[in-house]
């Protein structure tokens, strides 16, 4: 039997033809070994390559893989918040279809959540010198302006591993369209007194396709969202249907991985 509750994994993919069967492939290596219970679902954010008829393949071959459709594209915030929706296990998971991460660091996450009694782990990445000098810069920025704005003490607020408890999302409701909706749900979530921690992981960059992140149309449509959605983000209101009440406010803690130490 599975150590871990029922999961949720869910990956947003736009144009992602080089990596839809890897990640279904890796996570279905390490699934079964943490739960009898899980579920995949690729949320194709009307691709024009071939990641459609690439997903329904699989769909047809592995039953514990659902694949939703997007007639027209809705960016990474409407992607996260179908695939959010749409989970339906008592943990969710999320993560780029690229894997920036080693899926096998689920199990550590998982681990982490259970001991200390956690409702959200983010985790953020070692080094990213990989990355260029320009993706550094924005990044850094970014996370300044984040942790300064809602005083949150948050080291990487736009990777894509989170891991959290389902009650954690229906506490809330998500507004945002694009890549400013990592910070919505994470302040969300501090905001509503839910016990949010940190881990740190290796970082794999990508090695096909493009990366969109750091273009000037994202970060201007981020900018954007963070000055329309900040009222409502940095004090959320309580959700429109009734759920279980939250744990007690719990400041956010920074857990480092054993035998290493954390880095920024």
């Amino acid at each position: 039997m599975g150590k871990y509750p029922s999961i949720s994994l869910f990956f947003p993919a736009w144009n992602e033809e080089d990596y839809v069967e890897r990640a279904v492939s890796r996570a279905l290596d390490v699934l079964p070994k943490l739960t009898d219970d899980f579920e995949i679902i690729i949320v194709n954010d009307a691709s024009t390559d071939r990641t459609r008829e690439i997903c329904e393949a699989m769909a047809q071959k592995i039953p514990q893989l659902r694949v939703i459709h997007h007639p027209v594209n809705l960016k990474l915030g409407g992607a996260m918040r179908t695939g959010l929706a749409a989970s339906t296990k008592d943990i969710v998971v999320y993560s780029d279809v690229d894997l920036p991460w080693d899926m096998r660091e689920l199990e550590r996450s998982l681990h982490l959540m259970e001991y200390l009694e956690a409702d959200m782990i983010c985790a953020f990445r070692f080094d990213r010198t990989s990355e260029g000098p320009k993706r550094i810069v924005y990044s850094f920025v970014y996370n300044m302006l984040i942790r300064s704005l809602f005083d949150i003490q948050i080291k990487d607020v736009n990777f894509s591993f989170k891991v959290m408890h389902r009650r954690v999302l229906e506490s809330m409701e998500l507004h945002s369209e694009g890549s400013f909706i990592d910070a919505e749900l994470v302040v969300k979530a501090i905001r509503k007194g839910f016990r949010v921690f940190q881990m740190g992981v290796d970082y794999f960059p990508r090695t096909r396709g493009i990366s969109t992140l750091a273009s000037p149309s994202v970060i201007v449509k981020m900018v954007k969202e963070l000055v329309r959605l900040y009222p409502e983000t940095r004090a959320p209101q309580p959700p429109v249907q009734p759920v279980r009440l939250p744990p007690s406010v719990q400041p956010l803690h920074a857990v480092p991985p054993s035998g290493r130490a954390a880095r920024g």
